[in-house]
């Protein structure tokens, strides 16, 4: 993760910019980087004017403030910003006070900015709520009577809730509690109409949610309303992402009854009455992701100018509509997109490649546009980088599965020794984006494959589907099935092959190492191990996740027990290095530490690193390096290098 290491105000010091949890209101991109001090790194809000490159970033957020989400576990964007009456109103969760601060901005007129400066503040940080035993969504809504309405979680419980602008350290005021999970909230224009969607177990979001629409007055619910339609979500299962309002009446989102999460615009002009405005159906489009972490955006604007994200097979582009009719699609030069957000004419996202890091692109449609707009833009490319190969193969039941490879830079072996990789999730996906270890170990001259095993997303839900009550066994064939392959082709050597897991895909990995003699060891970050473990333990949004993925719990028991590789070690004789965080609130790390002496045990090359301040996902550079060095020492004793 990228830093920006004591950027304030007045000095001098610049650091690459990460610009996490993009956003443009007005003429100004918003976004959060990382401060540091002596003791801590706080989460900070910055901004800067639009496509002003060389702008030297304004702090608004104190050092007082970390400011994160922590909702349905997983998190997401942690603020919003709201331009309402000509004003820049930032609403945003502190996990210091375990609460929603509140201030007010007015934009400086370009003659009168200085430097550094660029939005004046008209009151000081105000603190909205008392401190919650749990957890703010950043999905919020301001009325003209300076009401903020929002929704939290509360001891595994989640609401809908409102306060007043005017006040400070207030109680939540509870409007409405959900059966189970819900998230979205957004409004139409005049702010008296809500949206949001509505998920209940054994469901995870992805594979079927509802969409609300209700009727506000007086910071009380006048009527609610759950949009059906026969021919979308009247006998089937569908998923609903990101509705977003684009006019008093309007709102677009994409559901996935076709197989594909595609654009559906929804006329509410009367509540009562919802119809559908326009569907457009596009096979192998996806305007849509699971829904891990909250606040992830495929449509921003306005009905006159509206811009929807879209990935279409390896590719990403955009679309323009105005007045809901088609204007153009820009193709986009990046493996993988983020932060999308739009104001006006003015559009910015976060892009990755195959060769270079993060890029900020900003464009302004107000400009003359051409589809080649996207060659003008300049990337810090990296020169020495083994670039990915799209390649399908047959993978579980004969069916077409996608992957991509990475040739060794170098001649180092007669035949190259083959990593596979194994994505977390499981609904991740590989996408093709630059990454440094993978290109460490092709430097190396080792052969690398990334798997997008069957549960895969960007591939329509079908695909997705591949893995449910699966998990275990589809995955884990679809990796031995590319091995396979690629021996087959004669482009790795046989006789050493290793592969490679993190978190859902150490599960993967570990049972594949369990199964035959294709790989020759094992190597996992903070892996999953036990699922009656995770059944019994992970946290809230999960909990349910294996009745898709395995089964019910009481009725698949000896699943359960059959596909966790902690009952497999015993008899394992293979070598396994793995690493986990002390931290870790999603897989203890209790779990590897069962399996450590066992592993030591059957195979002498096996060991068990712990990082103390690690949790799911390391951080620390530090830490990294160790990662990178002990898995190449690993690696040179189990291959004989």
């Amino acid at each position: 993760m990228s830093n920006v290491a004591n950027l304030k105000p007045g000095q001098g010091e610049r650091r690459h910019i990460a610009f996490k949890e993009l956003s443009i209101i007005g003429n100004i991109i918003f976004w959060v980087d990382i401060v540091s001090d002596d003791n801590n790194l706080n989460n900070v809000i910055f901004a800067r004017p639009f496509n002003e490159k060389d702008a030297f970033p304004q702090q608004l957020t104190g050092d007082q403030f970390n400011v994160k989400s922590n909702f349905h576990g997983y998190g997401g964007k942690s603020y919003q910003c709201l331009y309402f009456k000509k004003k820049f109103y930032l609403i945003w969760i502190d996990q210091l006070s375990k609460a929603i601060w509140f201030q007010i901005f007015e934009g400086i007129k370009l003659i009168e900015r200085s430097n550094k400066k660029y939005l004046v503040p008209v009151q000081e940080a105000r603190q909205l709520s008392k401190p919650i035993d749990g957890n703010f969504d950043s999905s919020f809504v301001i009325t003209e009577k300076n009401i903020l309405y929002g929704i939290c979680e509360i001891k595994n419980i989640d609401y809908l809730f409102s306060l007043d602008l005017k006040k400070t350290k207030q109680d939540i005021h509870q409007i409405k509690k959900f059966d189970n999970f819900a998230g979205d909230l957004s409004s139409n224009i005049s702010k008296n109409i809500f949206s949001w969607v509505e998920w209940d177990t054994p469901y995870m979001p992805w594979e079927k949610n509802d969409l609300f629409f209700a009727e506000v007055d007086n910071g009380e619910i006048k009527r609610i309303k759950r949009f059906t339609n026969l021919v979308i979500n009247g006998n089937r299962k569908v998923s609903f992402f990101q509705p977003y309002w684009i006019s008093d009446k309007l709102l677009v989102c994409s559901e996935d009854s076709s197989g594909w999460w595609n654009l559906l615009f929804i006329d509410v002009s009367e509540i009562h009455n919802i119809v559908i405005k326009k569907r457009i159906k596009k096979n192998l489009y996806e305007y849509g992701a699971p829904q891990w972490v909250s606040g992830i955006t495929f449509f921003s604007g306005s009905l006159k100018n509206l811009f929807c994200l879209a990935k279409k097979g390896n590719l990403w582009l955009i679309e323009q509509y105005q007045d809901l009719k088609f204007i153009q699609e820009i193709y986009l030069p990046f493996s993988s997109v983020s932060d999308f957000s739009a104001f006006d004419k003015k559009l910015a996202l976060k892009g990755c490649g195959s060769d270079f890091l993060g890029n900020l692109l900003e464009i302004d449609f107000g400009e003359k546009i051409s589809l080649n707009i996207l060659k003008k833009v300049s990337y810090e490319s990296i020169v020495d980088c083994s670039k990915p190969e799209s390649f399908w193969f047959k993978g579980f039941d004969n069916q077409s599965t996608h992957s991509f490879l990475y040739r060794p830079l170098c001649a180092r072996f007669n035949k190259p020794p083959l990593l596979i990789r194994a994505h977390s999730g499981p609904t991740a996906n590989f996408d093709g984006s630059y990454n440094s270890e993978v290109q460490y170990w092709v430097a190396k001259g080792f052969f690398v494959a990334e798997v997008n095993y069957g549960g895969s997303s960007g591939f329509g839900r079908e695909y997705r589907e591949r893995l449910n009550y699966k998990w275990g066994i589809v995955d884990s064939y679809d990796c031995k099935a590319l091995v396979l392959e690629l021996v087959r082709l004669d482009l790795v050597d046989s006789e050493n092959i290793v592969i490679f897991g993190n978190s859902a895909g150490g599960l993967t990995a570990l049972n594949s190492l369990c199964e035959g003699n294709v790989f020759k060891a094992a190597i996992c970050k903070y892996p999953v191990i036990d699922l009656e473990d995770m059944y019994l333990n992970t946290h809230r949004f999960e909990k349910d996740y294996l009745n898709s993925l395995v089964g019910n719990y009481d009725e698949s028991f000896r699943e359960y027990n059959t596909r966790s590789p902690i009952n497999r070690m015993s008899n394992l004789k293979k070598p396994i290095l793995l690493f986990h965080g002390k931290k870790d609130s999603v897989i203890s790390y209790k779990q590897t530490l069962k399996v450590q002496e066992k592993l030591i045990e059957n195979n002498q090359l096996s060991e068990v690193v712990f990082f103390e301040n690690e949790g799911h996902g390391f951080k620390d550079i530090e830490n990294k390096k160790q990662v990178i060095q002990k898995t190449e020492d690993f690696l040179n004793k189990v291959l004989k290098i």
